[in-house]
């Protein structure tokens, strides 16, 4: 096998990523793009390894019936959604079968307790945020399907209503300095857009666009025009969120997610949890309104100041403005339960080793990553901990991102 040969291939599976898989007859796996299980296609490598290799997708012989019609005139060039030809509900039991896949083979979990996956309320329009790349021409853009080359967007099918009618409307006749464009909406219906350059704002801007404007930059962000933060609404509790904090892009789900998490955990008044990766004070807020005694810690300077405006009215909530791993060493109370909001890269190792050493009674850990989460649920296990429950959200409809919320309980460490 080599880069150029065709292959005839019949597909059995879906590989995180958004590829799918088959078998070579030398049987090395073979990953495809754009095609789905069942499927027989035919296809060009375009990268081989010793038992591995990838291929270009050249014709479809046989159709899945999960095939659909992309929405999108750039699906399949666009890097930016992996699964519009696939049917929604396929998309779900893919995402999920992916979890247990990845909980199996890194894990070494054989019979992980993953229950259905909670699907979006709607699989397009749902994103608050979306974020182009400006092209020398000015146009906006995206990555595409390589992440080596930009091309400008004409059309995009995952923004909520105020940021697909605000993103086609804007027009640089000058844009010194700009790099990334984000524009975001929010909860009330204000929009706002995000301009992340260099070397200070030099561009026109048209002040009737009808919508918040910021410059940021390493040294620190400007407010050019109207309000400098959006307001978040997620059940009955509202967030400020300032232009370099991090929100979930999906609020509906993200309301799923906080109920489950609140039902997960046996924690009441007076009991003390930790919120780690605590961002705005998403968890935190919910957890003090249950009467909890939080213990947050977050490293983003902007994200802190949003936590102390959203948790301004609780006087049992403490934020250490530092990362986990500087903060835990200091933390002499062990908790209750610990909430556990990581980045893509999961845990590190001494955070795991301080929850084993604290035998905190409750995890609950939401990922966005199933690799690193099978990796950490892995080191928890080995530590005394055992996965009682793990429910997949799909966040991210029509992309192979998969968030997650797991439930650990301490069972004692192992003998020896």
């Amino acid at each position: 096998m080599n880069p150029g040969d065709e292959l005839s291939l019949r597909l059995t599976g879906m590989a995180f990523g958004g590829e799918a898989i088959g078998r070579a007859d030398d049987g090395r796996l073979v990953f495809v793009g754009f095609a789905l299980p069942g499927e027989r296609v035919r296809v060009e490598l375009v990268e081989v390894r010793a038992r591995w290799a990838r291929a270009r997708l050249l014709e479809v012989l046989e159709p899945s019936p999960d095939r659909t019609e992309p929405r999108c005139r750039h699906f399949g060039r666009c890097g930016g959604c992996h699964y519009q030809h696939a049917a929604y509900d396929s998309q779900l039991r893919h995402k999920r079968d992916i979890v247990i896949d990845q909980l199996r083979r890194i894990g070494g979990l054989q019979d992980a307790p993953v229950g259905p996956i909670v699907g979006s309320p709607d699989p397009w329009g749902y994103r608050n945020r979306l974020r182009f790349h400006l092209l020398p021409d000015n146009r906006l853009g995206f990555h595409d399907i390589t992440q080596q080359a930009l091309f400008a967007v004409e059309e995009c099918h995952l923004p909520g209503q105020i940021v697909g009618q605000l993103w086609p409307q804007l027009d640089f006749e000058t844009a010194g300095g700009v790099v990334d464009v984000e524009v975001r909406q929010d909860s009330l219906g204000n929009a706002m857009v995000v301009l992340l350059g260099q070397g200070g704002p030099d561009f026109h801007l048209d002040s009737d666009i009808g919508a918040s404007v910021s410059w940021h930059e390493d040294d620190g962000m400007l407010v050019l025009a109207g309000d400098p933060d959006l307001t978040m609404e997620i059940g009955s509790r509202s967030f400020r969120v300032s232009p370099g904090s991090f929100f979930q892009t999906n609020l509906p789900l993200t309301e799923l997610l906080v109920n489950k998490l609140l039902d997960l955990l046996p924690v009441g008044a007076g009991d003390h949890v930790f919120d780690l990766y605590a961002g705005v004070g998403l968890f935190s807020a919910f957890l003090a309104g249950r009467g909890a005694r939080v213990t947050a810690v977050e490293a983003s300077p902007s994200a802190c100041a949003d936590f102390e405006v959203n948790l301004e009215s609780f006087d049992q909530v403490t934020l250490y403005e530092a990362t986990v791993e500087q903060t835990l060493p200091a933390l002499v109370e062990a908790p209750a339960a610990v909430v556990l909001d990581p980045p893509r890269a999961g845990l590190a190792v001494e955070t795991i080793d301080a929850l084993v050493g604290w035998r905190t009674p409750h995890l609950a850990y939401v990922s966005c990553d199933p690799a690193t989460l099978a990796r950490d649920a892995k080191r928890l296990t080995a530590g005394g901990y055992e996965l009682v429950e793990l429910t997949p959200f799909d966040m991210f409809p029509q992309t192979y991102h998969i968030e997650s919320l797991s439930h650990f309980v301490w069972r004692g460490a192992p003998a020896g």
